[in-house]
């Protein structure tokens, strides 16, 4: 599933190509891509009829084009997109988009400065989805995500916390809700509620570069490596997002279909049998929480509780 970089990626170029334009048409190639919407297609239609994108905003791996609709001061609604295993943008420019791809789930036109536009959502395993919902005002009353000043949130991602690259994130706090309970602490790095955008790739980098295993329960995390796990968490996804994110296979573009390049990077992840570039042992593979786990059982020792 994609993580905070190549969401982020994507709504970079969304934002370049889209923020402003105004939608002229939706079509909707598979009924399922709406579900949430009871009148389907055609109230997804209505919806965005002749509404204009006011921005493109992300927080953690979520991702929202506010609204503008005619009579309207600010947006109140917005375009979520929920990118699910392999849910992609392509954005074509000029009048003669090519015919969609089979993958193709929805297609928006759009126009922009007079000059038309094509957005097309992609989504091969069909997990991703579209929705129009109100957004709703941040408990903090601040900025609601990367890409807008708008203090306001889709309803879906109300519960979402803030994520590791955003200016707001309070680092401290951050550390100290990471530090409860008894979850292996790779779950608790993956609970979105908490600090959102780290999936299973960026859970075992941050992890490799704080030298913290992944099932020490998060009590026995201390003050200081918990400090340190944000730190590698905000190093390891801005470097990622530098070279536009991981791609492992063609699940995973950017919106003129290009692919990221941080899979060349991975010190942890996907690594498992090869050597450690900090010590050479070879790191461990396993399933932990169903999750596909990487480690290094030098550098990053087991918890072991005093008797």
């Amino acid at each position: 599933m994609p993580e905070l970089p190549e969401v982020e990626t994507v709504r970079a170029g969304l934002a370049s190509l889209v923020a402003g334009s105004r939608i002229v048409a939706a079509e909707v190639r598979r009924d399922s891509c709406v579900r949430l919407l009871p009148g389907g297609p055609p109230q997804f239609a209505a919806m965005t009829a002749d509404a204009r994108i006011a921005s493109v905003v992300r927080r953690g791996k979520f991702l929202w084009l506010p609204l503008l609709h005619a009579d309207d001061d600010a947006p109140a609604e917005a375009l979520s997109a929920h990118l699910g295993m392999s849910g992609q943008f392509r954005v074509h420019e000029g009048a003669d988009a090519p015919d969609p791809h089979p993958h193709c789930r929805a297609r928006l036109t759009l126009e922009r400065d007079g000059s038309p536009l094509t957005l097309d959502f992609l989504d091969q395993r069909t997990f991703g989805y579209l929705h129009v919902e109100p957004l709703v005002e941040t408990a903090d009353a601040l900025a609601g995500g990367e890409g807008s000043a708008l203090a306001a949130v889709p309803g879906s991602v109300a519960h979402i916390g803030r994520d590791a690259l955003d200016p707001h994130l309070d680092p401290v706090a951050a550390a100290r809700a990471w530090r409860r309970g008894a979850r292996g602490i790779k779950q608790v790095l993956l609970d979105q509620t908490l600090v959102s955008g780290i999936g299973n790739i960026y859970a075992d980098e941050a992890l490799w570069v704080a030298r913290v295993h992944p099932e020490r329960p998060a009590h026995a995390v201390s003050p200081s490596q918990a400090r340190s796990l944000v730190d590698a968490s905000r190093e390891v996804m801005s470097r990622a997002l530098a070279q536009g994110g991981t791609s492992f296979d063609a699940l995973y573009v950017n919106v003129n279909g290009e692919s990221g390049y941080f899979s060349r990077s991975l010190e942890a992840y996907g690594r498992g049998g090869e050597a450690c570039r900090r010590c050479g042992r070879p790191l461990r593979r396993a399933s932990i929480g169903g999750r596909a786990s990487h480690w290094c059982a030098t550098c990053q020792r087991r918890y072991a509780p005093r008797a």
